[in-house]
């Protein structure tokens, strides 16, 4: 027996709004079946002595710790630009937008 009827993924399809053919309710219904069934097993195989995780192997924070560092001044990281305006790149106005 499904574990999800047509009338189901119909009324799921009314709830979210989707105008789903005949066709495509049986479809969903097979696909969601097997999902269902697939979260069975996992559900199965869980046991109480094994933790809950998101990973299959143990992660560590990989970033480096924050530090400030020697960076641009704002006269070198204008120096390339075609245009600049109170110490900011002047681009062209975009979208017929007002000052």
């Amino acid at each position: 027996m499904s574990a999800i009827t047509r009338d189901e993924v119909a009324h799921l399809a009314r709830l979210s709004r989707m105008a789903l053919t005949d066709d495509e309710l049986d479809h969903f219904a097979t696909q969601l079946d097997v999902i269902i069934g697939a979260v069975a097993k996992v559900s199965e195989i869980a046991a109480v002595d094994v933790p809950p995780s998101s990973h299959a192997l143990p992660l560590t924070n990989v970033f480096r710790d924050d530090e400030v560092r020697q960076c641009l001044t704002p006269e070198q990281a204008l120096s390339g630009a075609p245009a600049v305006e109170d110490d900011r790149f002047r681009v062209p106005r975009i979208l017929g937008e007002e000052e």
